[in-house]
């Protein structure tokens, strides 16, 4: 159980300059400076310790240490709110001990494994998940920066007994993450308890503070990668934990090609509403042709978890034949490359309409940045895994593989120190419209700039990766929708969202740029202004086709949600509201529990808060 601050060989005061420094302290001695506490949280939900109590509770598991920490629990980015909108009432909330770095629940107890069923006991466990899944997105393995969330605000409500039903979600509007809770002959399901459904919750917050525009794609590929994002999220985290880890060693002796509890995700949510081992496999063989003409997001993910995993299950495995290390050094070496190659091109991403292969094109690049020479092979490995799952296709292999140059300037007419670029959106913008012709931006669009930033990310050995100045850009384009498929949308204006991601080293050097161009005028001239203009126009049709079958489905309904975060039982995947005279779509809160199948569906177009 968590160390006594009084016992420390430094003093408080001490103890908050080292963590003024934690970036630069090894985690062992953050561990031994109570700059990381330990706390009881469940390896995976209630339903795994009771059929195997191996898959317990997860001794050392640790959260960073804030000075801030407070009552709820309540930290720098997270507050949690305990309001059941069923009951119309609150639980008092877990109160914080800085003397002894416990949480305490309403009758003065520390809050641990023995205090299961009390509400304060729930609190900590999901505050403390997030926390640690916050930090694995954060740190210089993933994307060595900050994540800002995607509404105004720096803290994320956490309610984790939101209410009855077999529910789970994050919404933007009422900047929540909320957990609903049913019951069962088996007794009462809490979500809030099951780490898979956290972290895959927690990875739809993430995305939509990286990416935010990707809440207005009317893709279903798009929704399909926010459902990828928190299937990853809660696969990579919870092989990240020392105790599941060593509990997978013993029970797969290294073989990963079999379902697994690693491979799994959630599965008391899937035993007890779907009747099934759990929600949904990473151990499957879905393929890009099968679900590319799908309207269900959680079915389209599948296929990319599948080639994220298929990574994973060859990379293991080449640290166990090839470099002959044992299970567990090569289960540790997995997680820590797998933060590297799935987290780390999440910046490398465009701004707008992301689609699988756009994320298989970041991936190979990221690696390529940090691991040029590939020695190992391990780049054409993984473009050998997207190939087969048909995300990439066999004709791009010779050109995706070859050796490029790593480092290259921006062809651009007029240079701007990186330095300034950095330094403010007003600065970024000034670079971005003083070369238009040269970034094919035209000149009558309007730029905003969702996020201008800084990251500082290591390579799988802790050697520091050339820093990366990161510039999201992103314009509307007027589009008209004339035409009987649109339904109740016939006659009104909407946009097609276009820009950029431009990532640039500390010299100047561009190290990557995604574009989702449009159609407008004046992009320059030349071979490529030409392709930019025929890719413009591509993307044009495939967002009115997609928005066309989304109403034919009936998968677009009028706004939801709330302040509140309050939902109908039933709503459809997609939203319309009119801004400024045009109308803009976007995704419901997510929920990444029920599958909405087509084939599943029947006649039922909608699925439950998602």
């Amino acid at each position: 159980m968590p160390r006594a601050t009084q016992d420390l060989s430094i003093s408080p005061e001490a103890r908050r300059q080292v963590y003024a420094a934690r970036r630069y302290v090894q985690r062992d001695v953050q561990e031994e400076l109570d700059l990381r506490i330990p706390f009881d949280v469940y390896f995976q939900d209630p339903a795994i310790t009771a059929s195997d109590q191996k898959f317990d509770f997860a001794d050392g598991f640790l959260v960073p240490w804030e000075p801030g920490l407070g009552d709820g629990p309540t930290s720098a980015r997270f507050v949690v709110v305990d309001y059941d909108g069923g009951t119309e009432s609150f639980a008092a909330p877990a109160k914080w001990d800085p003397r002894r770095n416990v949480f305490l629940d309403q009758n003065g107890d520390e809050v641990d494994r023995n205090k299961l069923n009390t509400p304060q006991f729930h609190q900590v466990n999901v505050w403390a998940t997030l926390q640690n899944g916050l930090d694995y997105f954060e740190n210089g393995f993933g994307l060595g920066r900050p994540i800002r969330w995607g509404f105004e605000g720096n803290r994320l409500i956490v309610v984790p007994h939101a209410g009855y039903g077999e529910n789970a979600y994050y919404d933007r509007e009422s900047k929540s993450l909320q957990f609903y809770y049913f019951d069962r002959p088996a007794g009462r399901v809490f979500t809030c308890l099951s780490a898979d459904i956290i972290n895959h919750e927690f990875g739809h917050a993430v995305l939509d503070g990286l990416r935010p525009y990707y809440n207005e794609s009317v893709l279903p590929e798009t929704a399909g990668f926010h459902e990828f994002m928190g299937d990853m999220a809660a696969i990579l985290i919870a092989f990240r934990n020392n105790a599941f880890r060593a509990q997978l060693v013993a029970k797969t002796e290294g073989d990963l090609d079999s379902e697994s509890a690693l491979s799994s995700i959630a599965d008391e949510f899937g035993r007890q509403v779907k009747d099934r081992p759990y929600l949904r496999s990473a151990l499957n063989k879905q393929r890009f042709a099968d679900v590319k003409d799908s309207q269900s997001q959680h079915f389209m993910s599948e296929v990319l978890t599948g080639a994220i995993f298929d990574i994973l299950r060859r990379l293991s495995r080449y640290y166990i034949d090839v470099e002959k290390l044992s299970v567990a050094k090569a289960f540790w070496y997995t997680v820590r490359r797998m933060q590297n190659v799935a987290v780390q091109p999440l910046d490398l991403l465009p701004p707008v309409d992301v689609t699988f292969k756009d994320y298989a094109i970041a991936v190979l690049r990221a690696e390529e940045i940090a691991n040029p020479s590939d020695p190992d092979g391990q780049r054409a490995m993984m473009l050998d895994a997207f190939i087969q799952r048909g995300l990439i296709d066999e004709s791009e292999r010779e050109e995706l593989g070859r050796a490029k140059v790593t480092f290259r300037r921006l062809p651009v007419d007029i240079f701007h120190d990186v330095e300034t670029i950095a330094n403010s959106r007003a600065y970024a913008y000034r670079f971005l419209d003083d070369n238009r012709k040269s970034l094919l931006i035209p000149y009558t669009a309007d730029i905003v700039l969702p996020e201008v930033t800084t990251a500082q990310k290591f390579t799988i050995d802790g050697r520091r990766q050339p820093k990366q100045v990161l510039v999201q850009y992103v314009w509307r384009e007027d589009v008209e929708l004339n035409g009987a498929e649109f339904g109740a949308y016939e006659g009104q204006t909407t946009s097609l969202l276009c820009g950029g991601t431009i990532a640039l080293d500390e010299n100047g050097n561009v190290l990557h740029w995604a574009r989702k161009p449009g159609t407008g005028p004046q992009l320059g001239t030349g071979r490529d202004a030409d392709d930019e203009l025929e890719e413009g126009r591509e993307r044009r049709a495939a967002f009115l086709s997609a928005l066309a079958r989304r109403i034919a489905a009936g998968r677009i309904n009028n706004p939801i949600g709330g302040e509140a975060g309050l939902l109908e039982k039933s709503i459809a995947p997609l939203g319309s509201r009119v801004i400024d005279g045009t109308v803009r779509f976007h995704l419901a809160p997510h929920i990444g529990l029920h599958d909405d199948r087509d084939d599943e569906m029947g006649d039922v177009q909608w699925q439950i808060s998602s």
